[in-house]
């Protein structure tokens, strides 16, 4: 069973999952925006091991997606966006 956080916050905004060991199943796209940028760390800030890096088409092709890791993290998973404000499903562990 997993667990969720939902991030709605402006871009750039820095939002902490969790912290120490844990397994990251994937991030729902909720809602798009053209040319965002989703940054996801191994880590308790944006400094950790990158996990990925999604950036959207600036047409996009549709708006709900969801993009499975289904990997394991040490520090922490902290999820960055940047360049827009998107609707966001993190599934985690």
């Amino acid at each position: 069973m997993f667990r969720y956080k939902n991030i709605t916050l402006a871009a750039p905004t820095t939002t902490v999952v969790k912290t120490g060991i844990g397994d990251f199943h994937g991030i729902t796209v909720n809602k798009a925006a053209a040319t965002g940028v989703i940054t996801i760390y191994d880590g308790i800030d944006a400094t950790g091991t990158i996990i990925g890096t999604i950036t959207m088409p600036a047409t996009l092709l549709a708006n709900q997606v969801f993009i499975p890791y289904d990997v394991s993290f040490v520090k922490g998973l902290t999820i960055v966006t940047a360049t827009a404000a998107q609707d966001l499903t993190v599934s985690y562990r």
